[in-house]
């Protein structure tokens, strides 16, 4: 069975094969860049009212910028690289166990997005229908549901991390280190989903409530994608990107 940091070297591993590729191939790389910026749009569209939000406006922008977004997450990767056995070393087990479902995360979601851009990247003069299309051509059922069921298991288990006693604190004492190793990108991903997480908690029951909201949506939205014909998806798709902001 791999540990934490062999899981994590591979994940990154992977990542950067296709990055590769997106680089040696620009039309698919265009693809990509396509695929992510449309999926940042709709995951606007689709959460609108939770991004308006203040109680979980934060919590959805950080799903938003760090699990769904169309950033070019290069430098966090190669930081994840090179810290991967401290993190198994220097973390509690459950926090280098959360950071392996992030890296094994980013990669299925890399996976998934080059799939659907090398199918859409010869038809995408109308790029919402050449998307639809290409979700479908793609299938991948079981990876879709594996990966809607990663991101909430991440987000319950950042809720949990955040009421451990000292955690936050070692955290924060971690800041100047990991400056001066160069471990910034990481650090301020750290701190962020777990400052975000804290918040949201303080309201009992409001994580739970919000990471409900995700699955929900995501499995509508997942459920339409694979059942509904063409038509009937990209009006429901226009629409929802019609409300992003």
């Amino acid at each position: 069975m791999k540990n934490a940091a062999e899981t994590i070297r591979q994940a990154v591993a992977e990542v950067e094969a296709l990055r590769r590729e997106s680089r040696e191939l620009p039309e698919i790389g265009a693809a990509v860049t396509s695929v992510k910026r449309l999926q940042a749009r709709r995951f606007a569209g689709t959460y609108a009212d939770l991004l308006a939000s203040g109680a979980y406006g934060a919590a959805a922008r950080f799903f938003l910028q760090e699990l769904y977004g169309e950033r070019d997450y290069a430098e966090r990767d190669a930081q994840f690289a090179r810290i991967a056995g401290a993190v198994e070393k220097l973390f509690p087990k459950d926090v280098a166990e959360t950071a392996s479902a992030l890296a094994q995360l980013h990669a299925l979601t890399e996976s998934l997005d080059h799939a659907v851009a090398r199918a859409m990247a010869p038809h995408a003069s109308d790029e919402v229908s050449a998307y639809v299309q290409a979700w479908k051509v793609v299938g991948r059922r079981a990876d879709r549901q594996r990966q809607l069921e990663t991101v909430v298991a991440i987000g319950s288990e950042l809720t949990r991390l955040t009421r451990l006693p000292g955690l936050r604190l070692m955290l924060r004492m971690m800041r100047a280190p990991a400056s001066a190793a160069g471990l910034g990108a990481l650090q301020g991903f750290l701190e962020s989903g777990f400052d975000t997480f804290a918040s949201v908690a303080r309201d009992r029951g409001g994580a739970e409530r919000f990471l409900q909201t995700i699955r929900e949506r995501e499995q509508v939205l997942m459920e339409r994608m694979f059942e509904a014909d063409v038509v009937a998806c990209e009006t429901e798709l226009r629409r929802t990107l019609g409300q992003a902001r």
